[in-house]
């Protein structure tokens, strides 16, 4: 029997994880690693609202030279995580789901601390690099809880986790912004990085993975590592839904480098910027984490398809009218309504990659969609940045609008209607044991 339904879930009675996992096991792990994401996302969530304005505490006065290197370094991390990611992926289906989530929550703990103590944007751009290579933490997440709990409720869980990462995201600008305002620029970053360190020690102590090496049977060839993201994108289901998830997240962080310089523009000079931005940040995660179970579920009932394609062209429509915003009210308000609208993209997103994981390899899986949201963090903020030095601010909004008009392009004409092509390549296999806690 095929492993995918027509509307791109799991079927209840393919299940081979059910009869291997208690109840008790992995809502335990989701629920540790849903506070321990919240917690780590907070801390990477922090810096994003006042990244332009440390740039330019580092000696950068030039506001195209600020513009330049605020896209330079938002993307940093993205570039060599986009070569990074599939590695560590293939490595969790080797050596252990959780090994990896400790490596991305203890390495970033480390680089962020240090990014306190630059002196200049390029010692900044650097450890942004440095960070890129260790860290990941929703993938190596995404990737544990994924092969922890039964097939039948991988949506459900991946959802929550959505929510709890969502949840994190929105908060963190909002913490990040009033310590800046308050301690100092450099402070918050010390703050991340004991966010970190307490995520990374919280998944030590309390999920416990069940995890045993796969063993080559007799006259089989070695493995490398680069064989299972090289099956994952042999199936062309998945190719597309990599496709849109680059489109998406390539116009959801145009905005990156140019939203807290935007909403400078707005606000008079003795307003506390690095608030306020973070304010505006926040509000379209905390839309996104309110949004992201509801419309998972209905995602379950009215086929994912439909629910991407309408949310691209919601985000579309809310990220043009941002344009033409006057006041940090009106943009605040847009982004409550685009971040809700960008919940049902992720969501999706994610149930159908869970869907379509050939099974033992979601590792595999979620590392290469991790490079995929790589390159786009990576191409996103130069594409905005490059864009608002030539055009202006504004010209950004619409250069989102544009490309979410154009994943909707894709999904309404190269996603299938009713269902995914089967793929011998990726068809179910039994579960591997070690892939339960």
């Amino acid at each position: 029997m095929s492993r995918h339904s027509s509307r791109f879930g799991r079927s209840p009675t393919d299940s081979p994880t059910e009869s291997t996992s208690t109840p008790s096991s992995w809502q335990r792990t989701l629920g540790i690693v849903w506070i321990t994401e919240f917690v780590a996302l907070i801390g990477f969530a922090m810096v994003l609202p006042f990244l332009p304005f440390y740039v330019q505490e580092l000696g950068v006065s030039d506001p195209n030279q600020v513009k330049f290197w605020s896209g330079l370094i938002m993307s940093g991390h993205a570039i060599t995580m986009a070569l990074f990611a599939p590695f560590w992926g293939s490595l969790a289906d080797r050596y252990g789901r959780k090994l990896m989530l400790e490596r991305a929550m203890f390495g970033g703990a480390i680089v962020l601390s240090l990014m306190a103590f630059v002196r200049n944007p390029q010692q900044l751009f650097a450890l942004r690099l440095l960070q890129g290579c260790l860290t990941g933490t929703v993938s190596a997440a995404t990737t544990l809880v994924a092969s922890t709990v039964p097939r039948e409720r991988t949506g459900y869980a991946l959802g929550w986790l959505q929510m709890g990462i969502y949840a994190g995201v929105s908060v963190g600008p909002l913490v990040g912004g009033l310590t800046a305002d308050t301690l100092g620029y450099r402070t918050s970053f010390l703050f991340t990085g004991a966010c970190l360190l307490l995520g990374g020690l919280g998944i030590s102590f309390f999920v416990h993975e069940r995890f045993e090496k796969p063993v080559a049977h007799s006259g089989q060839q070695r493995s490398h590592w680069w064989d299972g993201p090289a099956t994952v994108l042999r199936s062309r289901d998945i190719v597309i839904v990599l496709t849109v998830r680059l489109l998406t997240r390539s116009g959801g962080t145009v905005l990156s480098p140019v939203l807290p310089l935007f909403v400078a523009a707005l606000l008079p000079e003795s307003s506390r910027v690095a608030t306020v931005a973070g304010i505006v940040a926040g509000a379209s995660a905390g839309a996104s984490s309110l949004g992201a179970v509801w419309l998972g579920r209905m995602g379950d009932r009215i086929g994912y398809r439909r629910v991407l394609f309408t949310s691209a062209a919601t985000s579309a429509a809310f990220y043009a009218l941002q344009a033409a915003v006057t006041n940090t009210g009106q943009l605040v308000f847009l982004q409550i309504c685009v971040g809700f609208a960008l919940s049902g993209t992720i969501s999706s997103l994610t149930a159908l990659l869970a869907t379509l994981a050939p099974e033992g390899q979601q590792g595999a899986v979620y590392g290469v969609e991790t490079s995929v949201n790589s390159g786009a963090n990576a191409l996103g903020p130069m594409l905005g940045a490059s864009l608002a030095v030539a055009l202006g601010l504004r010209s950004a909004f619409l250069l989102a609008a544009g490309l979410f008009v154009l994943s909707a392009a894709v999904i309404g004409w190269l996603l299938p209607a009713g269902g995914p092509s089967t793929d011998p390549s990726v068809e179910a296999s039994p579960a591997p044991q070690g892939s339960q806690t």
